[in-house]
């Protein structure tokens, strides 16, 4: 069994024994047959998919930015350019980054510190509650920095073709790096998620045109970029329903911890509903794999309307 099937299958039995979120049958057809013959128009361009200059930094934009592509546990916190998100902050002020500064080596990447993210992301490095998350960005491109190093000779190329145009390959590549490591334990079950390894193949499949260094060959095969979002929209149009406490909890701004029931319900039933929706538009004549689902869903999240009701915040380093 494939690691996407294996992720799929635990998702599922989570979804089977969930106490806290649950799938709103009614819910989940409505929302299928809507989608039949919807011309779907993205609202927001995501700078992951903008080529650069060339291939060397497009492939390095994407690579970094998607080691630090979390932190919405955070996000409230943090200092965002006028009328983006989080997400859109941090992509932004790296594009700024890269055009100031080209791409950056694997071995600077190796040595940075809070300190300079700080700098890069327009974050105060007085202490504050963004001051960990600053910590954790210097990390995680450590981590990539000395992994590029040691394994594949600095080159991000190398990382990338060692994963031989596989996403499940790359996925694994990725994951050997702690803040990658997007698992948890569902009384005694392995649940793994891995969604920025996972969004990591679809932002180069996007960036490179779904060829030379984006080509995948099990590209469809990804499931949802299961974060706190499209969660969040799915509630929204009515797919899933979350028990009353949780929900209040939600709303009262209180964090869901890593690692919970609750939290891993969130992600886990979230990720099983639109594998059924993938089903259901497939059985309707309109077929669309998780991943193309995952970005309707999460360009529908930017909506004013939906981004203005409170959903779940976990600091964490996966999403």
């Amino acid at each position: 069994m494939g690691l996407f099937e294996t992720i799929r299958r635990a998702c599922a039995s989570v979804a089977e024994s969930a106490r806290w979120v649950r799938i709103n049958e009614a819910g989940l057809a409505a929302l299928a047959e809507g989608l039949v013959g919807q011309e779907q128009v993205f609202e927001a361009e995501d700078p992951a998919h903008h080529r650069r200059e060339d291939d060397a930094s497009t492939l390095a934009f994407v690579l970094t930015l998607d080691a630090v592509n979390f932190g919405s546990g955070w996000f409230p916190h943090m200092q965002k350019r006028p009328g983006a998100s989080g997400y859109f902050t941090v992509a932004t002020c790296l594009a700024e980054h890269f055009d100031k500064n080209g791409a950056p080596q694997a071995a600077a990447l190796a040595q940075i510190e809070a300190d300079e993210c700080a700098r890069i992301f327009g974050q105060p490095q007085a202490p504050s509650p963004i001051s960990p998350l600053m910590e954790l960005f210097a990390q995680s491109w450590r981590d990539l920095g000395g992994r590029v190093e040691g394994s594949f000779g600095g080159s991000f190329a190398g990382l990338v073709e060692a994963a031989d145009h596989r996403a499940e390959r790359l996925v694994e590549i990725l994951a050997s790096m702690p803040l990658y490591r997007d698992v948890e334990d569902y009384a005694g079950l392995e649940v793994p998620f891995y969604k920025r390894a996972q969004i990591t193949c679809t932002d180069l499949a996007g960036a490179f045109e779904e060829s030379g260094l984006g080509r995948f060959a099990d590209l469809d095969e990804l499931t949802i970029f299961a974060d706190n979002l499209v969660p969040h929209v799915l509630r929204w149009e009515g797919v899933l329903d979350y028990a009353p406490e949780l929900l209040g909890r939600i709303q009262a701004g209180e964090p869901i911890a890593l690692g919970s029931a609750e939290e891993i319900e969130i992600r886990a039933v979230a990720l099983h509903a639109v594998e059924r929706l993938s089903a259901a538009l497939g059985e309707l004549g309109e077929p669309m794999p998780p991943r193309r689902l995952d970005a309707l869903l999460w360009h529908r999240g930017q909506r004013r309307e939906i981004k203005a009701e409170p959903r779940h915040r976990t600091c964490c380093t996966y999403y």
